[in-house]
């Protein structure tokens, strides 16, 4: 687990390459701080530990499955490590960074397996890189993977000393036979909708750009949340990969499709497991959006409908079930401590007169619009 570049040579005066900024001690106790943090990650599967030019997993697991397939994936966190950085509070940025990349596999019904990061900093401070970190590790944990390498790239003159950015990717396996998605959703199907734990890691410009024109600092304190406008908007993304894998693993083929609500919303990120010819309307007056989006909303003078496809408004994820599968799917996801609702059915045949949004993110698959008003929202376009 290669964790910081650079040479590995003493930090000094006559170092040249700390004179040029990159500072190689730092970045050996950065290591240290988070060895502790990574190993709890490891399983009997991981060989070799922290340290090496490549993290070792064993797939000797995989002889179990008929016909293994991997899934992958990557992402970031976005502008969302500007608010960490803005508060020096990093904590939590490691566990969005697990939300973003291992619930994405599990869209699709694998278990994750391992996962690598990668943090590029203008400066190694290494109690920083092991907050980041030891966030990610507690992500892995929650969702059964192993934190199995990385790296740590200081950038002096491209990044600002307190300017960081992370991403990260993660692999994951599940029978072939096993693979949720689209092929599955039948017309009758029950969509139902698990709840967010705010904003997660999306929209976050929109976020920003908010909160810069209503002239708030993120220190400042939210009367609203009862703490400061920085750690109510650093609300960590929920974690869906074990509840969803139990889902499963309880309903079985009753489970026919998931989404995970994240970049282009609700819309958009629904008809992507929809075949195509079917649709969904997806009914607002099933939730009331949680007041974090409701008082952004306001600072900015928007509709909340008019940032549907930018914010998950609390809905991260959807699950399309059988019908008559609805009631144990939403009671196992209420038993494992998330609100789950139906918002609505899939149709087919002739679309309803009115918009829709299909071939979101060039997939071609069925097509979703959002109606009615939302819960305790006076009107359609009431702030």
């Amino acid at each position: 687990m290669d964790r910081i570049s650079g040479d590995t040579s003493p930090s000094s005066p006559e170092n040249p390459y700390a004179a040029a900024g990159v500072d190689t001690a730092a970045g050996d106790l950065a290591v240290e701080l988070m060895k502790d943090a990574v190993a709890r990650t490891h399983g009997p599967e991981v060989l070799g530990g922290v340290g090496g030019f490549a993290g070792l997993f064993d797939a000797s697991a995989l002889r179990g499955y008929e016909r293994p397939l991997l899934a992958t994936s990557t992402d970031g966190v976005g502008t969302k490590v500007a608010i960490a950085q803005a508060i020096d509070k990093h904590d939590t940025i490691g566990l969005d960074l697990v939300g973003m990349v291992i619930d994405d596999i599990a869209v699709v019904g694998a278990r994750p397996l391992f996962m690598t990061d990668y943090i590029a900093c203008g400066k190694v401070v290494p109690a920083r890189i092991a907050d980041i970190v030891a966030g990610i590790a507690r992500g892995c944990s929650e969702t059964g993977a192993a934190l199995v390498g990385g790296e740590t790239a200081e950038h002096p003159g491209l990044l600002g000393p307190n300017d960081y950015d992370v991403a990260g990717a993660a692999t994951g396996v599940v029978e072939a036979s096993a693979v949720r998605g689209p092929e599955r959703v039948r017309p009758g199907d029950a969509v139902l909708a698990l709840a967010s734990s705010g904003p997660h890691s999306n929209g976050y410009s929109l976020i920003r750009h908010i909160i810069a024109g209503a002239g708030i600092g993120y220190g400042d304190h939210a009367a609203d949340f009862g703490t400061t406008w920085g750690e109510a908007l650093l609300e960590p993304t929920r974690l869906y990969t074990r509840p969803l894998l139990d889902l499963v693993d309880e309903v079985g083929d009753g489970v026919h499709a998931l989404s995970h609500v994240t970049g282009g919303g609700l819309a958009a990120n629904l008809a992507r497991v929809l075949p195509r010819g079917s649709w969904v309307e997806v009914d607002r007056s099933t939730w009331e959006p949680p007041s974090v989006f409701q008082v952004l909303a306001d600072l900015g003078d928007l509709s909340l409908t008019a940032t549907e496809g930018t914010w998950n408004l609390g809905v991260g994820f959807f699950a399309v079930v059988a019908a008559d599968r609805a009631d144990a799917a939403t009671a196992a996801l209420q038993r494992a401590g998330i609100t789950t609702w139906q918002v609505g059915v899939v149709g087919d045949g002739t679309l309803p007169d009115g918009e829709f949004e299909q071939g979101a993110k060039g997939v071609d698959g069925g097509a979703v619009r959002l109606v009615g008003a939302y819960r305790g929202i006076p009107r359609i376009g009431a702030k």
